[in-house]
């Protein structure tokens, strides 16, 4: 999406493909793995899921406001955004798994009503950052493809659709060498498996590019990649 035109028709096609392996996977946990530690450090499963349905009520309203011109923020402050989450995340594995579904639902009807132009219309994050709302469409597959694999049921990263791996890569290649607190992350990739390399620092790191990427995003310890150098992994700052 970052060098074509968009067209918004087929990334539709890939949040829903994604959204319904996701549903699919969560439909087979019950009340007891909901309550289970996730991937991701002081969550359990209920928590990343009732993420992702308040991330979908988010990008409906972000997407609401590129069409309307009407503010509708994302969420009304970090805090509240917390507070939902957490307020939740204590529900039974039915209710969890119905409450994506509807909002995912919610999204893609928002989605189907974006005139083409309102695509390009700039709306702000939460965080305070102003992007067009393209941006929503992307922000959207990633939240729901990455925190499948959060959720620890069998998703991997291997499972990413390659050519979104390849373009979330070199993203987050980017935003490491823009951030101060990522200094050790000034590397060059190497991904074996496309021969795509990503960065211009002095070490190199070679594997998959999705043992890269989940590496880059704190969903591995790094297994399966090596430094040129012998060098040991830097330790890459929380991303998301």
């Amino acid at each position: 999406m970052d060098d074509a035109p968009f067209d918004p028709a087929p990334v539709l096609g890939q949040i829903a493909s994604a959204t319904d392996d996701l549903l699919a996977g969560a439909a087979r946990l019950d009340d007891a793995d909901m309550r289970a530690p996730s991937l991701l450090p002081g969550w359990t499963r209920g928590h990343v899921l009732t993420h992702l349905a308040r991330n979908a009520d988010g990008g409906t309203r972000l997407l609401t406001w590129a069409r309307t011109g009407e503010e509708s923020h994302e969420y009304p402050s970090m805090e509240a955004r917390a507070a939902e989450i957490e307020a939740g995340s204590g529900r039974g594995a039915g209710e969890l798994v119905a409450d994506v579904r509807a909002a995912a639902d919610r999204f893609a009807a928002a989605y189907a009503l974006m005139p083409a132009e309102a695509w390009e219309h700039v709306v702000q994050w939460t965080s305070g950052v102003r992007r067009p709302a393209v941006r929503a469409a992307d922000a959207r597959l990633t939240e729901v493809l990455v925190h499948h694999v959060d959720l620890g049921g069998g998703f991997t990263p291997a499972h990413w659709p390659p050519e979104f791996t390849a373009r979330l890569l070199g993203r987050v290649v980017t935003s490491f060498a823009q951030r101060e607190d990522a200094e050790a992350l000034r590397i060059r990739l190497h991904a074996i498996d496309t021969g795509i390399q990503y960065g211009d620092g002095s070490t190199i790191v070679r594997g998959p590019q999705a043992a890269l990427l989940a590496w880059l995003m704190g969903r591995s310890n790094g297994d399966g990649l090596k430094t040129d150098d012998g060098t040991p992994l830097p330790s890459p700052p929380f991303l998301f």
